[in-house]
């Protein structure tokens, strides 16, 4: 659906991102993850058509971001990260002219109006003003009208940027019953957005993919950071040579904690990839009169892959599969005319 190859955009001499490749199969989320600043948002203008690449290709449903521009725009919704709203619209009104720009055809417009204000559960505020709506609820419209045309593919820059805990469960339910139908690419910095909603992950840290694969992949690709935590009252130095040598174990070392009594530490054993050595490690420590008085498993979390990626710049495993990306331009929402999102706080989401 979504085909992006050495993608490239310079300011000045300043590049903002660089060699950017990869690709996105029909009715998947991609999470687009990076720290602030890493490229997420410039990609995603370049796919939207409203910003120029400086090199490389972008394609969607087979047509050149850059060659059939208008193509494009007709096959992607876009919500930007500041939702672009008219807030003395109704939400309905704003919806049928949205669908009248995206060239809706007029027999079809009320069925496609209708179905996207009951996908994004806006039937009740169908007649409110928009700038009456709580943020949750105008982010909602800002999917609705990404939506309204029924896009093959959708472009969703940090879309629960500023929500709060259950405005930001509506919106990720409401972002995976898009799945299937729409291919979606999720650009986001937070964490958990990514691991309960995409099911695809491309990390780009200084304008570069470091890696593109499920969260479950990347998280065994640095199985080697998982292991032990362990709280032993004894001679750190005798705990930490018994347990060097055992198979498996990669590191052992004394880890911070407060309030431990005298003479206890708490220890962090590593294992190497593949290996299990907790059975081993714990009869060790017994076996050798240590007391042993806490031992729990400790797994590698997406967040590790994420600090390790964006941090030392450490790519997996270059041989695997990247996913693609989706498209959408502002310019397609609401003409040449930019709304503005910013409006007074009403009802609540």
């Amino acid at each position: 659906m979504i085909e992006v190859e050495h993608l490239s955009k310079v300011y000045g001499s300043t590049p903002a991102i660089q060699d950017v490749t990869f690709a996105v199969e029909p009715g998947e989320i991609l999470g687009f993850l990076g720290p602030n600043g890493a490229g997420k948002t410039t990609t995603m203008r370049i796919l939207t058509g409203y910003l120029p690449a400086t090199g490389g290709t972008a394609k969607v449903a087979g047509f050149d971001v850059h060659e059939d521009s208008m193509a494009v725009r007709k096959r992607i919704g876009y919500l930007p990260e500041t939702p672009p709203l008219y807030p003395d619209m109704t939400v309905e009104g704003f919806l049928y002219f949205v669908a009248r720009l995206k060239g809706v055809a007029a027999g079809d417009r009320s069925n496609q109006v209708q179905s996207a204000l009951s996908r994004c559960n806006l039937q009740e505020k169908r007649n409110v003003l928009i700038r009456k709506l709580s943020k949750g609820f105008r982010q909602r419209v800002g999917i609705a009208q990404a939506i309204v045309h029924d896009p093959p593919a959708i472009i969703l820059d940090e879309p629960t940027v500023g929500l709060d805990p259950r405005q930001i469960i509506d919106v990720r339910n409401l972002i995976k019953s898009l799945a299937g139908d729409h291919t979606i690419i999720l650009s986001t910095h937070i964490l958990p957005e990514v691991s309960m909603t995409c099911s695809r992950v491309a990390i780009i840290n200084k304008g570069r993919v470091v890696a593109t694969n499920t969260p479950d992949q990347l998280v065994a690709q640095l199985r080697g950071g998982a292991g032990y935590e362990l709280e032993v009252e004894g001679n750190f130095e005798a705990v930490q040579q018994r347990l060097q040598t055992l198979p498996g174990v990669q590191a052992v070392e004394a880890i911070a904690a407060e309030m431990l009594p005298e003479n206890h530490y708490k220890i962090r054993i590593t294992s190497t990839p593949e290996a299990d050595p907790g059975r081993d490690v714990a009869a060790a420590i017994v076996g050798t009169g240590l007391g042993l008085y806490e031992m729990k498993r400790v797994q590698v979390s997406l967040e590790d892959v994420f600090l390790e990626l964006t941090t030392e710049e450490k790519t997996p495993d270059a041989s695997l599969p990247e996913p693609e990306l989706t498209e959408s331009d502002p310019s397609e929402v609401t003409g040449s005319s930019q709304p503005s999102g910013n409006s007074s706080e009403g009802e609540a989401a």
